[in-house]
């Protein structure tokens, strides 16, 4: 995202640009509210900030429609398309996918939640290793 533009657009287009980072309501007013922001460092100190604490309903609600790591989301909105940038670099067929969608399943059996991580400059196998 664009800071200039980040800064510029009115609120409710601000609130667009982060939900595909967070979808929690809470969070993204608190980091639209205080804008300009003058640095990428500065929005994301007060995103940190603005995260703390997170509720556990927020969480939980925000984790329930994020897609799973190998399962590019589809559609042409800025969430699939971040989606789709981030993982780029887990191939969708093949062994290796095959256990990234076992191991998703395994963890949210276990946890009852989403396993999440940057998936961004990772190769698939680097983020099987972490799952």
């Amino acid at each position: 995202m664009d800071l200039d533009r980040f800064n510029s657009v009115p609120a409710d287009e601000a609130e667009a640009l982060l939900r595909p980072c967070a979808d929690i309501r809470r969070w993204i007013a608190l980091i639209v509210q205080e804008r300009p922001y003058s640095s990428v460092d500065e929005v994301a100190a007060a995103a940190k900030g603005a995260a703390h604490p997170w509720t556990a309903e927020e969480i939980d609600g925000a984790l329930a429609h994020h897609p799973r790591i190998g399962e590019r989301a589809a559609g042409t909105g800025t969430e699939a398309g971040m989606s789709r940038s981030e993982q780029a670099g887990v191939d969708q067929s093949g062994e290796t996918a095959r256990r990234l969608r076992a191991g998703n399943e395994a963890y949210e059996d276990k946890f009852g939640r989403v396993f999440l991580i940057r998936a961004a400059g990772r190769s698939a196998d680097e983020i099987l290793a972490e799952l």
